[in-house]
């Protein structure tokens, strides 16, 4: 395999470290988070190891910054979605379609890197640190727009958003298994996601 030349366009500090934050995700996305090297993204970047490690103290400091990158783009995405959906109440419907397209399309998922966290990395501190308040401040989110809909009376307003929250995450991580390993197929999926909206609105599919 010829080797990816290390020599690149000088970028601004913040540009630099954003290119690479888009390396490594592709990178991590397709190999791990144990099996990844800094010099293979590097390679990959087109730039030097030493290059990398200035923006980057550490491999898990990059790929935790991997991790608030992917939540950043859906969060975006779901803003979108949002902000194109009039009726408050069908925003959990579009918001999980457009997830699921996601995963559809083999993008690398938040849930895709927590998984990859929790299973090689989750032994370090900092890690367990770092995804105790992520995944809070995801849960936070989601709690939100679920009150917004049962103010518009899309679910039912006896359902606890918090819970119902934390149910969803769950959720993700369930389907980011199902994928990895074929234990759950499409109408698999279909079925599931029929009884979280019957639970959730009150109403029969």
């Amino acid at each position: 395999m010829t080797p990816v030349a290390t020599t690149s366009i000088r970028l601004p500090a913040a540009e630099r470290r954003q290119a690479l934050v888009e390396t490594a995700l592709r990178v991590f996305s397709e190999g791990s988070y144990r099996g990844t090297t800094t010099a293979e993204i590097a390679r990959e970047a087109g730039v030097s190891e030493p290059i990398l490690y200035r923006h980057f103290a550490s491999k898990r400091e990059l790929y935790l910054a991997c991790i608030d990158e992917a939540w950043h783009r859906l969060r975006a995405l779901w803003e979108e979605t949002i902000a194109s959906e009039p009726d408050p109440a069908n925003w959990i419907g579009v918001m999980a379609k457009s997830y699921i397209c996601l995963g559809d399309a083999k993008t690398v998922t938040v849930a895709d890197l927590w998984m990859q966290a929790v299973i090689e990395a989750g032994d370090d501190p900092e890690v367990r640190k770092f995804l105790k308040r992520h995944m809070r401040e995801v849960h936070d989110y989601m709690a939100d727009v679920i009150r917004k809909v049962q103010a518009a009376r899309g679910i039912n307003p006896a359902r606890d958003a918090d819970a119902e929250a934390w149910i969803s995450l769950a959720g993700g991580l369930l389907g980011t298994i199902g994928r990895r390993v074929g234990l759950l197929k499409d109408g698999d999926f279909e079925s599931i996601r029929a009884s979280r909206r019957e639970w959730m609105t009150g109403k029969k599919p």
